[in-house]
């Protein structure tokens, strides 16, 4: 059994960002499918990524909605720093600062995962 966790830091700026958190998603949904142990952060910029995903019409809101119980949460200060915070708070998603208001990958290596990043 895996462990996994995929960090999204890719804007929402162009198609390649769209494309590299997509990935992320369907990557997630694929561990998810096999019975792996899988979480999503969602890191820098990335932390927009939950207000769009979450827009009505998103074409990605379904895929989303798939693996939403796989997200462990939006770095605390990059959703702060990007203005985000209300769209995790809206969407129940958690602010992670374990490490100076940061997610801590260090402890996710610690406990045996392997982290890719989008």
């Amino acid at each position: 059994m895996s462990k996994v966790a995929i960090v999204i830091l890719a804007d929402t700026a162009g198609p390649g960002d769209i494309g590299r958190a997509v990935n992320g998603l369907m990557t997630a949904k694929e561990f998810k499918e096999a019975g792996d142990e899988v979480q999503i952060i969602f890191d820098g910029a990335g932390t927009k990524w939950i207000g769009k995903f979450n827009e009505e019409g998103s074409k990605y809101s379904s895929l989303f909605e798939s693996v939403k119980d796989k997200v462990t949460g939006v770095c605390g200060y990059c959703a702060g720093a990007f203005k985000v915070t209300e769209d995790a708070s809206n969407n129940n998603i958690c602010l992670i600062d374990q490490y100076d208001g940061h997610p801590s990958f260090k402890n996710l290596v610690d406990n045996g995962f392997t982290i890719i990043t989008f």
